[in-house]
């Protein structure tokens, strides 16, 4: 099967462990990720063939499991963070704060506070505010924070406009125009240490085309502030790279990004930082549920999961259209049908008129889930969230129990 079924193959299973039996086991829905998918993934963007490093900073929003970040943090990964819950997870997991980059628009004083206690590499500022903030917050612990402008580039990135995030109409970065007089000051303030620059486009991207445009223009900031003897030390090219889907397939590969990116940075002596999040993950994790009831209704066939919109929104927020495989019985070639989840909403659809078939009991795979699957779940209609399981070396174990009844209300006063 193609790669974008998550390491699906014939047989139901996923790195030789079987989807049904992981059912079995500890019951649906269910999220299963493959960790030796993850590394070989994570390998692919060091694997340009060029004698130049490239720093990788897991984006975890995609996944924050914290077996999934020690998985990472194993393999040399360092993290970028846009909360101080993430910060906490990374120092949980054994993450190295040196290596945690921290973007965001809008960070509280008390996650700056957290993020210099911590010693994290690099502040990605995004405003002439927090600039000032960070400064402020910084002097006054007796801390040096070190510094890089997310700077916007305007550059479309051509993916879902809620995930669009390098155009001058966004609320990310600091445009091109002001960044000199941003970087001036802030090298002139003993409470920031200024170390590169940087920016972040967008995400789901499947061409190289747009990570080139932006490149080109931070690095033509880079020229000019080293001209003016700012000293850089990386250059922060963001993430964003696409994965394979049913409908769209990636030519664009990991280490073609990288070589790509590095032959931009050329001979500056600036070391390439990159973002990964989606393409790390995406397509090594899957979503299973169970068929809770076939419906016929005006017409139309309805199968009904036991996963919801709760569980996976991307198909209710982005109108995307996920990959659907029933691993309990084959394709009987005919049928189609609208695959629904259990929330009282219409928009808790899946896909509609898809070429599945399944009965009562059958499980079903949504492949392609690994990234902002688990890390967007909600408690929506009192929903518990799944348990999820990591399957590395043909064997599988649990990384997160199911929620109980009684975790949804535990914050809850009476």
């Amino acid at each position: 099967m193609s790669e974008f079924l998550s390491g699906l193959d014939l047989r139901g299973c996923v790195g030789g462990v079987s989807l049904v039996d992981l059912v079995a086991a500890f019951g649906s829905p269910l999220y299963v990720y493959d960790g030796d998918a993850i590394r070989a993934q994570f390998r692919a963007y060091l694997a340009h063939g060029l004698p130049r490093e490239v720093q990788l900073h897991f984006a975890m929003k995609a996944n924050s499991n914290l077996a999934i970040l020690r998985l990472l943090a194993a393999e040399g990964a360092g993290f970028d963070i846009v909360s101080g819950g993430e910060l906490a997870r990374v120092l949980q997991a054994g993450g190295d704060a040196a290596q945690v980059v921290f973007s965001g628009v809008a960070k509280t004083d008390a996650e700056l506070q957290a993020a210099l206690a911590a010693g994290i590499g690099c502040f990605n500022v995004e405003s002439a505010a927090e600039l000032q903030c960070l400064a402020e917050v910084a002097s006054a612990m007796g801390k040096v924070a070190p510094v890089a402008l997310r700077v916007n580039p305007d550059v479309d990135a051509k993916t879902h406009p809620y995930i669009s995030t390098g155009m001058r109409e966004n609320k990310f970065g600091v445009a091109l125009k002001d960044a000199p007089a941003l970087y001036r000051w802030a090298a002139a303030q003993p409470s920031l240490r200024v170390v590169g620059v940087g920016c972040h486009i967008g995400s789901q991207i499947r061409s190289l085309a747009p990570f080139l445009e932006a490149a080109d223009s931070v690095l033509a900031l880079a020229d000019a502030l080293v001209a003016e003897g700012i000293a850089l030390a990386h250059v922060d090219l963001g993430g964003g790279l696409g994965i394979e889907t049913a409908d769209a397939f990636m030519a664009l590969t990991p280490a073609g990004l990288s070589r790509a990116l590095l032959e931009k940075v050329g001979e500056r002596p600036l070391r390439l930082h990159l973002q990964p999040g989606r393409s790390l993950v995406g397509n090594a994790g899957l979503l299973l549920s169970q068929v809770v009831f076939r419906k016929v209704q005006s017409g139309r066939e309805f199968l009904m999961l036991d996963a919801a919109m709760n569980d996976y929104v991307r198909p209710a927020l982005y109108q995307v259209r996920p990959s659907l495989v029933n691993v309990s019985r084959p394709y009987d070639g005919v049928s189609r049908m609208d695959v629904v989840g259990p929330v009282c909403e219409s928009g808790d659809t899946f896909a509609r008129d898809y070429p599945i078939c399944g009965e009562r009991g059958d499980v079903v795979a949504i492949p392609g889930t690994g990234a902002y699957g688990f890390s967007m779940a909600s408690n929506y209609n009192s929903r518990p969230r799944p348990a999820e399981v990591l399957i590395e070396g043909g064997q599988a174990r649990l990384i997160r129990r199911r929620e109980s009844f009684a975790d949804l209300w535990a914050q809850e006063l009476l």
